[in-house]
């Protein structure tokens, strides 16, 4: 081949490579162009996820506190330990080095490790020396994480009040349960980076400060509940009754200062009672209160039915027939006072009361006191009772809801509308938190005590206080209620049980004492109620004493002065029987 015809070929092949070159250059740059300025975000986004994750972080609940401030239930930092089954080559070998550690089945446990699940809890909030013993194994797979676990420093002290919180932190009881919008605190998110096995190994926000719930404070005061709860253990275990109640409030505003439940249960392990034991049967239960009754069928008889505390009703020594049914008296009495109805707790009586009253007045007068209807306090499940509307009622109803029976009530119902009797006649409606605060202690929600309404005059409240005073002086049913140095008022109650195939039970009753003291200006309401007490069963005997042995104390913790009684006409005369 001529050298100008090899000449020509070879610059021929050098262009054409040129142009190659270049051609695959725009190529890749054009390419380049596509990834980087136009997939680029799309691109990003998904290598960003490849390497970095979303580790949340669980909120620390805010701390329930006493009306003093102290703590009642707090959240704890703990450490769970948790597994990333598709890092673990050998999950039989791994469970049969953790299982013992961790007091785990080591086959229960190589089985969720040898699942398809990326991640699995191993054991959640584990005790310190179990993660450190994990830690030390230093298992490829195995990870911890921090997270708070509810506690409750006083174990059973106002449990029922309390509630308690599951595994994640969720109130299930209480005020837990009620205040979780405010106790708990949404859970945080961190970015974290993490390998190619999936292990994270940094955070840029490794610092940043944890979400913490409002502080709760309560009304409950951790002494007076204290008093109420081992005065309570004290009545039902002397007289060997099923379980019992107490209930202690301010009159003047309706805050609730301790509310005490035995058998007890520690919410600490809450698993290990049964649900009966959790309720909060104050708010919760209903039951038909008895002689208590009494108090309100005289508020109406002196309100609204034109009575004095002098008037007189015959009381059929002791038996009065009603339609088919008899009406009995514990002691036979022949002419009584209304005071005297009411100190010596006369069933005929107090139909006669009611009976002269007619059933819309008294039907009324009760309704009024807010039987029949929550009261509306600040906790779950709370019952409204039961009161019949008047025009259901026959003559034998009338009669029985005037002494107590046909009409049931919650022991908050009962101790709130005494406490109005206390109050001068003015029903507070009871609460159980007084103020919520953030973390930084500023007020988030403050309570101002609440009247519901007026139920009687300020007049004949009273009067009705010196006849409650009456019922704890010789020859009432409450002198097991008298207190040493401090006056005091209230009224007993013992109701037989309705049985559930019909009718009442013979041998099983609800023996409760509700009063109020000092009797001038009462600065406690105090409500016993024991459920089947076995060695006696009047609400003198087995209830009184509980409420002396709390109020006497409670008074005293309060720094209430002693007072001599007052003046023989303060409280008015008892007049035993009155002839006509």
């Amino acid at each position: 081949m001529p050298p100008t015809r090899i000449g020509k070929y070879l610059r021929l092949r050098i262009w054409l490579l040129a142009v190659g070159f270049c051609g695959l250059f725009l190529l890749v740059a054009a390419r380049a162009v596509q990834v980087q300025v136009l997939w680029g975000p799309e691109l990003a986004a998904r290598a960003k996820g490849q390497y970095e994750t979303s580790v949340t972080t669980t909120a620390r609940r805010g701390t329930i506190r006493d009306a003093r401030g102290n703590p009642l239930a707090v959240s704890l930092e703990l450490t769970s330990v948790a597994a990333h089954p598709r890092q673990i080559d050998d999950p039989g070998r791994v469970a049969r080095r953790l299982a013992p550690l961790l007091g785990l089945r080591t086959e229960t446990l190589s089985r969720r490790l040898a699942g398809k699940r990326s991640f699995v809890w191993v054991k959640r909030q584990a005790g310190p020396d179990e993660v450190q013993a994990v830690e030390a194994l230093d298992l490829e797979g195995i990870s911890f994480h921090h997270e708070y676990r509810r506690f409750y420093p006083n174990k059973n002290l106002a449990a029922q009040v309390l509630g308690f919180c599951n595994i994640d932190g969720k109130g299930m009881e209480g005020v837990e349960h009620y205040y979780e919008r405010y106790l708990n605190a949404d859970a945080a998110s961190r970015r974290a980076l993490r390998d190619a096995l999936g292990r994270h190994f940094a955070a840029d926000d490794q610092s940043a400060r944890l979400p913490v719930g409002n502080d709760v404070v309560l009304t409950i005061d951790s002494t007076i509940q204290h008093l109420a709860e081992t005065a309570i253990e004290q009545a039902v275990t002397k007289y060997e009754a099923k379980s019992g109640m107490a209930l202690v409030m301010d009159p003047a505003t309706g805050a609730v200062l301790a509310m005490a439940h035995y058998p007890f249960f520690n919410p600490n392990t809450y698993t290990r009672a049964t649900p009966q034991l959790w309720r909060n049967r104050i708010v919760a239960d209903s039951f038909e209160p008895g002689s208590t009754m009494k108090i309100f069928t005289a508020a109406a008889a002196l309100d609204r039915g034109g009575y004095a505390p002098q008037s007189i009703f015959f009381c059929e020594n002791g038996s009065y027939r009603i339609g088919r049914h008899t009406i009995h008296d514990t002691k036979p009495h022949g002419w009584l006072t209304l005071q005297d109805v009411v100190m010596c707790s006369s069933n005929i009586g107090a139909v006669k009361i009611g009976q002269g009253l007619g059933h819309q007045v008294l039907y009324q007068a009760l309704a009024d006191f807010n039987f029949g209807q929550p009261l509306g306090i600040d906790f779950p499940g709370e019952t409204g009772g039961r009161l019949s509307a008047h025009g259901q009622w026959t003559h034998v109803d009338a009669g029985a809801i005037a002494f107590g029976q046909g009409v049931s009530v919650s022991a908050l119902q009962l101790a709130a509308a005494t406490a109005a009797i206390a109050n001068d006649g003015v029903l507070m409606q009871p609460y159980l938190v007084k103020e919520i605060r953030d973390p930084a202690g500023r007020l988030v929600k403050g309570v101002v005590p609440r009247p519901l309404r007026r139920v009687v005059s300020a007049r004949c409240a009273g009067q009705l206080r010196a006849i409650l005073g009456t019922v704890v002086h010789a020859g009432g049913t409450g002198t097991n209620a008298a207190l040493s140095g401090y006056t005091a008022g209230g009224k007993t109650g013992t109701a037989q049980k309705v049985d559930p195939s019909g009718g009442y039970a013979k041998s099983r009753y609800i023996g409760s004492f509700v009063g109020f003291a000092p009797l001038e200006n009462p600065r406690l309401v105090v409500l016993v109620s024991i459920d089947e007490p076995r060695r006696a069963h009047y609400g003198g005997v087995v209830a009184a004493p509980a409420f002396r042995e709390i109020t006497q104390k409670g008074l005293d913790y309060l720094h209430v002065p002693p007072a001599a009684p007052p003046a023989g006409d303060v409280i008015l005369a008892r007049q035993s029987e009155v002839t006509g």
